[in-house]
């Protein structure tokens, strides 16, 4: 019974997004909208975003990661609706991070330190992004896609087959 519900318990642990070390210095007040509209004022900050990863780039001073805002749910998991989106962000990744383990449409949640604003071009205009120093990044799982086949084109035309079987009723199998 307690090798169970350890088991369990370490299985939820696994799901744990903000470390423990890091759980009384996040800033949980500080919205997206706040940051998107005046990030060097909340320099320093430590953050918890998701959403959903358009670009991921290596540079010199570590990977950058472009990444959709999408609203947190409980878990900390980000949403799927995309129309839920305030705008963008930049996540810089200090360490080694391979740009093709986060390809574009994967779900990440990051526990980052705001360390200010960067302005990119974003299509024919520019665009301001909040900057965040990654401190821990988790990836979700893509979800699953259920595959349901459309009903056959022979389904109404099946009791003309003469290989149905001993029910069949056009044929001499009775």
């Amino acid at each position: 019974m307690w090798l169970i519900l350890s088991i369990l318990l370490s299985a939820c642990a696994s799901y744990n997004v903000v470390p423990a070390s890091l759980e009384s210095q996040l800033d949980r007040t500080l919205t997206f909208s706040q940051l998107k509209e005046s990030p060097n004022s909340y320099k320093g900050r430590l953050v918890v975003l998701g959403g959903e990863t358009l670009a991921a780039k290596r540079l010199k001073q570590g990977t950058r990661i472009e990444v959709l805002q999408l609203p947190l749910e409980r878990s900390l998991e980000p949403g799927t609706d995309r129309t839920a989106s305030q705008g963008r962000f930049l996540v810089l990744q200090r360490e080694f991070l391979d740009p093709a383990t986060i390809p574009p449409g994967t779900r990440i949640t990051v526990v980052g330190e705001v360390i200010g604003e960067m302005t990119l071009p974003l299509d024919e205009t520019e665009y301001l992004y909040p900057l965040l120093e990654v401190k821990t990044i988790k990836v979700w799982p893509q979800p699953l896609v259920r595959f349901y086949p459309p009903p056959s084109m022979t389904y109404p035309y099946w009791s003309l087959s003469p290989y149905r079987g001993p029910w069949h009723r056009y044929g001499q199998w009775w």
